[in-house]
């Protein structure tokens, strides 16, 4: 009974996956978490600590 659930779970959110996908303007997440990465590089980049070889 137990796999009989678990496959009627699936496929019901599955299914909303979809009808909400269709329906909704949903982000993509592969470009946001691409920007995120993006914004926290140049964040590091400009708060780092300057190395010894770079103080003058």
């Amino acid at each position: 009974m137990g796999i009989m659930k678990s496959c009627f779970v699936f496929t019901m959110g599955t299914a909303y996956g979809v009808y909400v996908a269709q329906n909704y303007n949903v982000p993509d997440i592969k470009k946001l978490t691409n920007t995120v990465l993006v914004i926290f590089e140049h964040i590091e980049e400009n708060y780092r600590k300057p190395k010894k070889d770079d103080v003058v």
